[in-house]
């Protein structure tokens, strides 16, 4: 058998390469400005959806952040709210305390 080598291997690649590409020239449906001409109409069609689809994610990120924002206003609200609540809660509860504490001095003071 004959020896294998690379350059052999590399040689059988380049002709099988330029076989290809006359074979794919000769059958080729269209011109070579007419390719050009539909690679550059898709590369623009797929630049505008790209366009697009970015401006629709931005709206939607934009949508989404306001709504984030909303909602953290209205925890905060509520939490202040529940806070002032809870602090109303205890003030009543220490003024509870002290008046009856005053009022058991009081007693305590009339009976000793």
């Amino acid at each position: 058998m004959a020896e294998d080598n690379g350059a052999s291997k590399f040689a059988y690649f380049v002709i099988g390469f330029g076989f290809g590409a006359v074979v794919a020239l000769l059958f080729a449906p269209k011109s070579g400005r007419e390719i050009r001409a539909d690679i550059a109409d898709t590369t623009r069609r797929s630049l505008d959806k790209a366009s697009e689809a970015y401006q629709t994610t931005r709206e939607r990120a934009k949508e989404l952040a306001s709504t984030g924002r909303e909602k953290a206003v209205e925890v905060i609200e509520e939490a202040k709210e529940t806070v002032t609540k809870q602090r109303d809660r205890l003030s009543a509860a220490i003024e509870a305390g002290k008046q009856a504490y005053q009022e058991e001095k009081e007693k305590l003071a009339e009976e000793g």
